[in-house]
């Protein structure tokens, strides 16, 4: 049978927008919409952010082998060599709340150029796990594992052993910032095709009456036209929609077999149709990311919380082309399912292969701990305030980019008899809200907190 599948055409790698490791605190804005420079310091294109290009109208277009150069090489010219406490691996890094803040107004009453590393890669942490609250401090204490970082030759920044990507403080602003969103609809994020796009493939289809040649797979590309990005909850021009976008690519890619997965176990949506010789006709998979969690773990006294589970999984759904229309079954199995529970099943080995994964739990994580500050009304618990990290008028500044809109189709053929046509859509979703309403108590939680104890010195972490 014929296998075509028809997804974006992207590149090989999406890299999450940071070109440098400083932030101008006099350019918020500075050049996220003239694709020259912004917020990282005098070095950025938006030529080459998360892995594609992004041109002013929002375009997504292919970068050269010189842009993943020049992002390392852009990485490693601003960044410093972690502390040897900070390269340390760790089972618990701890960051203050009121330090960050604290450290985020002294960089901006000294007219800093940029931030230290230590505070843009907030201090190696690799995952949120727990959440402690110290009303006798004044102080929310964020804490997980962590360890000293590298920079890949693809750009991502990642722990030293375990290679998975740390946590950034532009995301850890964002997620603050739009706590709100997220409550009355969650974030979103989908790259879909358009209703005239899927009428015109339907014609160009039939027209070619069976046959597979190069230029009939050309022309159902072009007939599709540019697939539509939609990210909701959240700036479409900032780095967490990104990782968004990034995330939801990168997963088309693996099932779609535009790319081969990075780790054993894994193949791709049309090899198991191939290997099953399952056929159909107008099948439309759709497979979006959303929240993993087990039942959260909380003190008696609610100063306690532990976030747990691996934070992802991949849900599917079987959607029908109709009169070029997509329709939704609202039923899901067979392989679609198995695809789904499959990429759950190595999300954890993905997000080392492949970090764009561990990006997206971490800002899992990082929206999930956001709204469970604000539902707990932790901050007035505390009496701490935060402006540099809520305000968006008044607070540290985020970067900003050209917000990805549209992206052209492509279509790979694998010839192996009679055909059937493929197209995948989905995305991203995080409903962070419903997360924290499943928790269970454990008395053994309450002596988390004495762990936070013992912070020395001015530094907004400690081990």
């Amino acid at each position: 049978m014929t296998h075509l599948s028809c997804f974006k055409a992207l590149t090989a790698f999406l890299w999450i927008a940071v070109c440098s490791t400083t932030i101008a605190w006099a350019q918020n804005n500075g050049g996220g919409n003239n694709g020259n420079t912004n917020v990282t310091g005098g070095f950025f294109s938006n030529r080459a952010v998360g892995g594609v290009a992004i041109n002013p109208a929002g375009v997504l277009v292919l970068p050269g082998v010189a842009d993943f150069r020049g992002l390392k090489e852009a990485i490693l010219t601003t960044s410093t060599k972690p502390s040897s406490e900070l390269a340390a691996p760790v089972e618990m890094r701890k960051i203050s709340l009121r330090g960050l803040e604290a450290a985020l107004q002294e960089a901006r009453a000294a007219g800093a150029e940029k931030l230290p590393d230590e505070i843009f890669f907030l201090a190696g942490i690799q995952r949120i796990q727990y959440v402690l609250v110290l009303p006798e401090e004044n102080d929310i204490v964020l804490a997980g594992p962590g360890e000293g970082w590298k920079v890949q030759d693809n750009g991502y920044v990642v722990g030293v052993t375990t290679g998975l990507p740390v946590l950034r403080l532009d995301d850890l602003l964002v997620a603050f910032r739009t706590v709100e969103q997220a409550r009355q609809g969650g974030l979103t994020c989908s790259i879909d095709p358009t209703e005239k796009g899927l009428r015109q493939f339907g014609e160009v289809e039939k027209a070619a009456g069976g046959r597979m040649t190069p230029g009939v797979v050309q022309a159902l590309a072009e007939a599709m036209g540019p697939q539509k990005i939609t990210v909701t909850g959240v700036p479409d021009t900032s780095r967490l929609a990104r990782v968004l976008v990034a995330a939801d690519y990168r997963m088309k890619r693996y099932a779609m077999e535009l790319d081969k997965a990075p780790v054993a176990g894994l193949p791709s949506y049309l090899g198991m149709l191939k290997a099953k010789k399952a056929v159909t006709t107008n099948a439309l998979p759709r497979w979006w990311m959303a929240c993993n969690y087990e039942p959260l773990l909380k003190s008696a006294d609610g100063l306690a919380w532990e976030l747990r589970g691996p934070g992802v999984k991949v849900m599917s759904e079987e959607e029908v082309i109709e009169g070029g229309k997509r329709k939704a079954s609202g039923k899901s199995g067979g392989i679609t399912q198995q695809w789904a529970d499959a990429m759950t099943e190595k999300y954890g080995e993905m997000s080392v292969k492949d970090p764009v994964f561990g990006e997206l739990r971490n800002v899992m994580d990082l929206c999930v701990i956001s709204a469970l500050i604000a539902r707990e009304d932790m901050l007035h618990r505390v009496k701490l305030e935060l402006p540099n990290i809520l305000s968006d008028k008044d607070g540290a500044p985020i970067q900003s980019f050209n917000a990805p809109k549209e992206v052209a189709t492509q279509c790979s053929l694998t010839k192996s008899g009679n055909k059937f046509i493929i197209n995948a859509s989905g995305g991203v979703e995080i409903n962070s809200w419903s997360v924290i309403e499943k928790f269970e108590e454990d008395a053994d939680m309450g002596k988390l907190r004495e762990k936070a104890a013992g912070k020395q010195g001015k530094a907004f972490w400690w081990n």
